[in-house]
């Protein structure tokens, strides 16, 4: 998540690990090592949870002993999942200082500290050198960023050549504009939706081949509709609300109706980053 205050104040705030810490002791996780499966109420923080996660992981393909960049990690859920299921080695950015300090919390509490690290960094300025990383990823991320562009380019710099970048992202549907505060974003101001056309031209344009595109849309209303009717149910100890705060019943409200209305789209593609000879000869043509 990057680029503007209005983001960081969205999703950063200076009391989070507070209230983590006090979320995990209500849920009897105060003391000891957490099994990194525990905290998926709390950590996977996109539509559809620890399922979609799986879904991208399985849809990406991972060695063991890989090295790969989560992009905007958030609590650094998705990036343990990785580390604990396919022994690859992760490291996780995110604009907003005080996730990556809850992140780096939980890892530790998981045990998951020798192949998980996070940093604050900008997504746009990413401090690793070229061709670093065997893989990327990225959930729920690119929505906050008006500089697609940038965003994509600073990926493939970092990626190897062959290396694949796994998105989980948010599109504009054709119902029209969002209806707002969604989790995302409380105000229109700091959400960057593009179409899937725009996207995937977006990603060719950066250098990148798509090796498969799903539309998760019809998966993720059907997940709404399960949270909405568990709407005034009393609050699982911890969850995203921990987060997010007492805004978040209308923010997934407004998520469900979004989804209904076919205001947004939720998409699943793997893209590879094209080798230095392809990309070469791809310049040269539109040279």
């Amino acid at each position: 998540m990057v680029g503007s205050h209005g983001v960081i104040d969205h999703y950063g705030t200076t009391s989070l690990l507070r209230r983590v810490d006090e979320a995990l002791r209500h849920a009897g996780l105060g003391d000891g090592r957490i099994e990194w499966a525990e905290l998926a109420p709390l950590d996977q923080f996109h539509v559809r949870g620890l399922a979609a996660t799986r879904e991208l992981a399985e849809a990406l393909g991972i060695d063991s002993g890989a090295n790969l960049l989560d992009v905007g990690c958030g609590l650094g859920g998705p990036a343990r999942f990785l580390a604990a299921t396919y022994g690859c080695y992760v490291t996780g950015i995110d604009l907003s200082e005080p996730f990556v300090e809850a992140a780096r919390m939980l890892t530790e509490r998981s045990g998951l500290a020798d192949k998980v690290s996070f940093l604050q960094a900008d997504a746009l300025d990413l401090p690793f050198a070229d061709e670093f990383f065997d893989h990327a990823w990225t959930q729920h991320v690119a929505m906050n960023i008006a500089d697609r562009a940038g965003f994509y380019a600073a990926i493939h710099r970092v990626l190897k050549p062959g290396g694949r970048l796994a998105i989980y992202d948010v599109v504009a549907g054709e119902g029209g504009p969002p209806t707002y505060p969604v989790p995302w974003a409380r105000v229109p101001g700091i959400s960057f939706l593009v179409t899937p056309e725009a996207m995937r031209n977006g990603l060719a344009r950066a250098g990148f081949k798509e090796l498969s595109w799903d539309d998760k849309t019809v998966a993720c209303r059907a997940w709404a509709d399960e949270v909405g009717a568990k709407r005034h149910s009393s609050p699982a100890p911890f969850g995203i609300h921990t987060v997010m705060g007492p805004e978040f019943a209308e923010m997934v409200e407004n998520l469900e109706r979004n989804l209904r209305e076919g205001r947004i789209r939720i998409v699943q593609t793997i893209v590879a980053k094209l080798r230095a000879a392809a990309n070469r000869r791809r310049n040269e043509d539109h040279g």
